[in-house]
């Protein structure tokens, strides 16, 4: 079974009520042919105003990963400005942003389906820069929660539906560089957070963190609004079709939003509950989404860890104790360069040999590859922080676990991308997981260390990692295709 479908079906298949695709009338194949050499047809666009897309698309998803993380030095700063004793509740306002990060996306991701994704990225962005602001005034700990938890659905969009919007940009052959550019922004931002937030709470106060998120916000809509296009073809092709009042090709293209016998609160419903339907009935959206939520689960709970092993170990101020997390960038990006070229040339080489035809399953050797890294990265930085051995040691094991998380989760966002047709709702499902794991891990996390120890809290970390990681790519491998073919939600 090849990767995907002719690109100019993608996303023009309904999922009905039973969860079975429906092919393209023969009819109108002809639409398809003249779409297929549309100028307006996002694939066609000039590589200047793909790149611009992306390149906005980034920015709108690094300010909300930045913002989940940018207050993690100064956590001690915020127990005492609202007097909270309870170690678990001051983690709990870090991670209560991904609580809600994790179901804002079950929502985001199949609204730009039905609506398209400007409109959906631009308000999440108005709303976001507000409910910061409100952080910011927050008067007592369960405002601040609040706030925190509507940041995180709100600012969940441009995650939930950015692998989409590559897939609607590029084929599956060129969309690997792509996709390391988007992600950057996601797991860039809580590393670069942390070093801003840390000395701006110790010049002028932790509110001011939520100023800069804010101001970034602003920015991002100047920048966003006016250059950022639409790019989902389906809604492309039925707002062009409309216009002309062509009701006949727009219910061709659109058939569940123009045809009458099809409530538009029915369809959707059908579309908020895809992304549950492709986690709970699709195993390899499953088992690849859980894989991911572990490792962004304990890459978030070394942000809850860090204030204190830095501080108490290594005796960091606020400021200083922020460049900790430098590791972590240095790693991703390293990763984004060489995991892209690598998914790159792996799947080229692997199609070529397939004459040409390529599958999901050639991104499955760059994921083995990068599953080595993340259990390496743990047990170093785990034991080296228990022997206290120099500050860069602990460090040199984050960019190591940091590269490795990066080089799988690369490869994973593109076979999720080029297997399931609402590319969207398929990394909303993998989105939700790992935002859930994101919100758990660090509640635990000061917990575990005291029994365990650094260096057997991270083994127990590092074990999970090797059992999880390292025989299901392999088996997804050999056995996906089959799986896939006998699938209703894949291509």
């Amino acid at each position: 079974m090849s990767a995907s479908p002719p690109e100019t079906l993608h996303g023009a298949s309904t999922i009905t009520d039973d969860n079975l695709e429906e092919k393209i009338p023969d009819h109108l194949q002809q639409l398809e042919d003249e779409w297929q050499d549309d100028p307006a047809n996002p694939r066609n666009w000039t590589p200047a105003k793909k790149w611009t897309a992306i390149i906005i698309l980034a920015l709108y998803t690094f300010v909300t990963p930045l913002a989940s993380s940018i207050m993690a030095p100064s956590l001690p700063d915020l127990a005492i400005k609202y007097g909270i004793t309870d170690p678990t509740v001051t983690a709990l306002t870090l991670s209560i942003f991904l609580l809600s990060f994790a179901i804002g996306p079950l929502f985001a991701a199949p609204l730009t389906e039905v609506y398209g994704r400007v409109w959906v990225l631009h308000l999440s962005n108005l709303l976001f820069l507000a409910f910061n602001l409100g952080c910011a005034f927050a008067p007592n700990t369960s405002s601040f929660l609040a706030f925190r938890f509507l940041a995180g659905f709100v600012g969940s969009a441009p995650i939930a539906c950015g692998g989409g919007v590559v897939s609607d940009l590029f084929s599956e052959y060129d969309r690997a560089s792509a996709m390391s550019v988007y992600y950057v922004g996601p797991l860039i931002g809580p590393v670069i957070g942390p070093v801003m937030g840390g000395f701006i709470a110790e010049s002028v106060g932790i509110q001011y963190d939520f100023y800069v998120v804010a101001a970034i916000c602003g920015v991002a809509a100047v920048i966003g609004i006016p250059f950022l296009r639409e790019s989902y073809a389906p809604v492309i092709r039925l707002r062009r079709q409309k216009m002309t009042r062509d009701l006949e090709k727009a219910a061709g293209i659109h058939p569940d939003l123009t045809t009458p016998h099809m409530n538009k609160w029915v369809y959707l419903w059908i579309n908020l509950k895809r992304p549950v339907i492709l986690l709970t009935r699709s195993f390899i959206c499953f088992i690849l989404s859980l894989y991911v939520a572990l490792i962004y689960g304990i890459y978030y709970l070394m942000f809850a860890t860090f204030p204190t092993l830095f501080s108490e170990v290594y005796h960091f101020s606020i400021g200083i104790g922020g460049l900790a997390y430098i590791g972590l960038g240095v790693g991703f990006i390293s990763a984004a360069i060489f995991g892209a070229k690598l998914s790159n040339k792996t799947y080229s080489h692997l199609s070529a040999k397939n004459g040409g035809v390529g599958k999901p399953e050639m991104r499955i050797p760059a994921l083995i590859f990068g599953s080595l890294f993340a259990p390496v990265g743990l047990l170093w930085y785990g034991w080296s922080a228990q022997g206290e051995i120099n500050f860069i040691m602990p460090i040199i094991g984050t960019a190591i676990f940091s590269f490795g998380l990066m080089a799988t989760f690369l490869p994973i966002q593109l076979y999720l991308v080029d297997t399931f047709t609402y590319a969207a709702s398929a990394t909303a499902a993998a989105s939700a997981l790992r935002s859930l794991l994101g919100f758990a891990f660090p509640l635990f996390g000061q917990q575990m260390f005291a029994v365990l120890g650094y260096g057997g809290g991270n083994s127990l970390l590092a074990g999970l990692a090797i059992v999880i990681g390292i025989p299901f790519p392999i088996w997804i491998y050999y056995a996906g295709e089959r799986m896939r073919a006998r699938s209703s939600l894949a291509r």
